[in-house]
């Protein structure tokens, strides 16, 4: 069995083992065949048949049409959503694999591609497009897309274990990228929606405000106690720190300068 990525992850150990367990359930759900698409669900953000409907379905809500910058994760099932944000001119920022670079959030501007939005927004093809940008550069995040294993019509998302797309929303809300304007959203499999309280969560984890599958949106409400994401440093391990460069500088010493929306640079 492949190992755990939540192996390096700080905090309640029984909160990671039923988190664990529902990963599993989830991937064996989505291993029938007609839902998940090679090389199939296990051990991933699983890449899932109706990817694009679901991006198409995105693309028709109020809260996409608004968004004017994006940050989206960087796994299969979301590159249709990728490439319309490209297609339609939005400024596009994602991760680095695993946050493993000193800088590490890259942006694609649709005004400046080496290649067509549909190979731009690839994986291999954003090394051609994209650029490393400081957080200091970047613009603030009308919307975030989300890779989830499993979401709940409440919004409670799992993630597969590694913290990372946790990690980049307080990041981004401690250098002011992030507020509560700011929507994120999920595109997912029908067979990856829960019912609400069914996935247990932390204090550190994010919240999903819009989950779209191809025949379904979802809104969920934000509760009374809603708070922006921020880092935890008590449930960060030394391990998870030392490999990611920024938490390391983060760690020893100030915080970053933090911008707001009406600092956004003009575009154009």
């Amino acid at each position: 069995m492949p190992r755990r990525h939540d192996r390096d992850a700080g905090g309640d150990p029984a909160l990671l083992d039923a988190k664990a367990r529902l990963r599993e359930a989830v991937w064996e759900r989505m291993s029938e065949r007609g839902v998940a698409r090679f090389p199939g669900a296990r051990d991933r953000i699983p890449n899932f048949v109706g990817a694009e409907a679901a991006a198409q379905r995105l693309a028709a809500t109020d809260e996409w049409r608004a968004a004017r910058t994006v940050k989206a994760n960087p796994d299969s099932p979301q590159l249709p959503v990728r490439v319309r944000a490209l297609e339609e001119g939005k400024l596009l920022y994602v991760a680095v694999p695993r946050l493993a670079a000193p800088d590490p959030f890259l942006v694609l501007d649709p005004a400046a591609l080496a290649d067509p939005p549909r190979r731009a927004a690839t994986i291999a093809g954003a090394r051609r497009s994209a650029r490393v940008v400081a957080m200091g550069a970047m613009e603030p995040l009308d919307l975030v897309v989300t890779g989830c294993v499993a979401v709940t019509e409440a919004g409670e998302r799992l993630g597969k274990g590694g913290g990372f797309a946790d990690l980049e929303l307080a990041l981004a809300a401690a250098a002011g990228l992030v507020d509560r304007h700011t929507v994120v959203v999920t595109t997912v499999h029908d067979r990856q929606v829960l019912a609400a309280g069914e996935v247990p969560t932390g204090a550190h984890d994010v919240h999903v405000d819009l989950v779209v599958t191809p025949t379904r949106t979802i809104r969920c409400a934000r509760g009374r106690g809603h708070r922006l994401p921020r880092l935890r440093w008590s449930e960060l391990t030394d391990e998870k720190v030392a490999v990611i460069p920024l938490l390391s500088r983060l760690r020893a010493g100030p915080a970053p300068a933090r911008r707001s929306r009406s600092a956004r640079r003009p575009r154009g």
